[in-house]
């Protein structure tokens, strides 16, 4: 991981809502950094792959972001 602070900033999103996920037992074993926008330098922060899913994962994320 580089020292740029949009590096930073996207793997602590990305820890972040790892972490979020798993409070709810969910895991998305794809989550990671999107790779081409992470080489690439565009000025903004690279982006986060949520990846593929099944449908009960899928429910499950429903499921978390429907609670109050």
């Amino acid at each position: 991981m580089s020292d740029h602070t949009h590096d930073r900033e996207a793997a602590a999103a990305l820890d972040a809502l790892r972490g979020a996920l798993a409070a709810h037992g969910i895991t998305l074993p794809s989550l990671d950094l999107h790779l081409p926008s992470y080489a690439g330098r565009y000025g903004t922060p690279p982006l986060i792959t949520l990846g593929n899913c099944n449908p009960a994962t899928a429910q499950r994320i429903a499921s978390a972001l429907a609670k109050p």
